[in-house]
């Protein structure tokens, strides 16, 4: 898809090629300025009567009309240089791409050094390029008997000064990231119906071959032995078996100092018999984000390698209503032998990955990352932008921050009190109550994830409201988001104990 060239010919056709404009004296030069006088200074004209603009993310197509043999200029306005920052970059090319989507042509050529600032070098304007690629033109095209996809851009020409080796990696990282995240994306619209638990096992297992990972399915009779009553209790009135989905990936010499990814797999939640209104359960298929962003970081790990120890797990059911289903009252002991007091049965969540998380723990995990749509509660404090996170230990968390800025899906920590932690065990007849009332709501979540991680490092992402979006932006359409994804692989491949 990327080709990459030192500079362009003067023969060069293109039916398009981009080029950055920052705001600046004077607003042309180089062979920017080269192209003006060959279109007879119809650039400057435009940029005088205010049609072309340096402005941040606005778009300025210009035809040549014959007179050069590019066909058409897309001027892709940056601000000033030294505000730039690589967000804003992968955000204007997302812009850019959305611009030109469904045009009749595929082939685009790529001015990457008028991208460039002294913070941004053309190896990171290359990583934005390739990921905004991805990420802008992503589609579901769903289930209609009639269906259309957009065309899209087949091939890129990358004019560049900088080494070609250290670009063309850089495209590539990019573009990893980007599939990656789209491949979540996908998991998450999927209706339930056709990404049951089995079938979000399967697909994880075909990832494990592909990339050479070790993987594990636990079935439901192992899971009675080694004694998982909270995940069977959320599977009780469900037909379809639950699965835990386990993926390990070594990238040292031994099993240590090993990550623990644990994302919540519930493919649909009823709310059980603590039941969702009818406007609250549309949508519920989404409640398997969580995996969807755990298996997306492992594919980036599988294509990028490095040098870590990771471990994948993923507890997939559905939470469903039926004669056999759990339900409020009931007293279930989870696979750490703590026993949990029901007083929510849509607080479910939070059940499954404490039999999972013990788990991890039990296969070597030394450090642990739960990621969940967990509850409504961290919508109503952080709204619909924000990550909720909550931790047990400042410098696993300082580096899981670092790594979601440089990739730009923000979180925000709220914290875990020794009050928070006493209304989770207070219980009159269990070690723990799920669901201590709707204050703090999502701290209360955390709050009991943490009895599970105990003395493990540990880092809770609440995506509910991330991990969706109504509205489209510059980098996809409304629908999933895979939020997390790139995040997780970020900090995997940064992570120092």
């Amino acid at each position: 898809m990327f080709t990459v060239m030192q500079e362009i010919s003067s023969n060069a056709r293109h039916e398009a090629i981009v080029v950055g404009l920052f705001e600046k004296e004077p607003l042309f030069s180089g062979i920017v300025a080269k192209w003006n006088e060959q279109l007879n200074g119809q650039l400057t004209e435009l940029a005088n009567e205010g049609d072309l603009l340096p402005k941040k993310k606005h778009i300025t197509k210009v035809h040549t009309l014959g007179q050069m043999k590019m066909k058409r200029l897309y001027f892709v306005g940056l601000g000033k240089e030294e505000e730039l920052t690589f967000e804003q970059l992968r955000e204007a090319f997302g812009k850019l791409f959305q611009t030109i989507k469904g045009a009749t042509w595929s082939e685009v050529a790529v001015m990457l050094d008028t991208f460039t600032t002294e913070r941004i070098d053309a190896s990171d304007a290359a990583h934005a390029l390739s990921e905004a690629f991805l990420l802008a033109t992503y589609e579901f095209v769903g289930y209609k008997q009639k269906r259309t996809e957009s065309k899209k851009i087949e091939q890129f020409t990358v004019y560049t000064t900088a080494d070609e080796k250290e670009v063309e990696a850089s495209l590539f990282v990019g573009s990893v990231y980007g599939r990656a995240t789209n491949a979540a994306r996908t998991l998450v619209n999927t209706p339930s119906n056709l990404l049951s638990a089995a079938a979000l096992a399967n697909y994880a297992v075909e990832l494990a071959k592909k990339y050479g990972f070790e993987y594990k399915i636990v079935e439901k009779e192992e899971m009675e032995k080694l004694g998982m009553g909270a995940l069977l209790a959320v599977n009780q009135g469900s037909v379809e078996p639950p699965k835990l989905i386990v993926v390990k990936y070594q990238g040292k010499e031994t099993w240590e100092d090993v990550i623990g990814l644990v994302g919540k797999g519930v493919t649909f939640d009823t709310g059980g018999y603590s039941i969702k209104p009818k406007d609250g359960i549309v949508g519920m298929k989404t409640d398997m984000a969580g995996a969807a962003a755990v298996l997306g970081a492992m594919e980036i790990i599988g294509e990028l390698r490095p040098e870590q120890n990771v471990l994948a797990v993923i507890p997939a059911t559905d939470n469903m209503i039926s004669g056999r289903a759990f339900k409020p009252d009931d007293v279930i002991t989870s696979m750490s032998g703590k026993t949990i007091e029901v007083t929510n049965t849509d607080a479910e969540g939070r059940l499954i990955l404490a039999d999972a998380m013990t788990y991890a723990k039990q296969q070597g995990a030394k450090y642990l990352i739960d990621v969940a749509t967990l509850t409504g509660g961290v919508i109503i404090a952080l709204g619909v932008h924000t990550t909720g996170a909550m931790t047990n230990d400042e410098a696993l968390f300082e580096q899981l921050l670092e790594a979601s800025a440089e990739t730009g899906e923000f979180m925000w920590r709220l914290p875990i009190t020794e009050k928070d932690k006493e209304r989770v065990r207070n219980s009159p007849i269990a070690d723990l109550n799920n669901s201590p009332g709707r204050e703090g709501h999502a701290i209360m979540g955390a709050a009991f994830l943490a009895e599970f991680a105990e003395d493990t490092p540990w880092v809770h992402l609440d995506i509910a409201g991330t991990s969706v979006t109504t509205k489209p932006s510059d980098l996809g359409p409304a629908g999933a988001t895979g939020v997390m994804v790139r995040t997780l692989a970020t900090f995997v491949e940064r992570f120092e104990k």
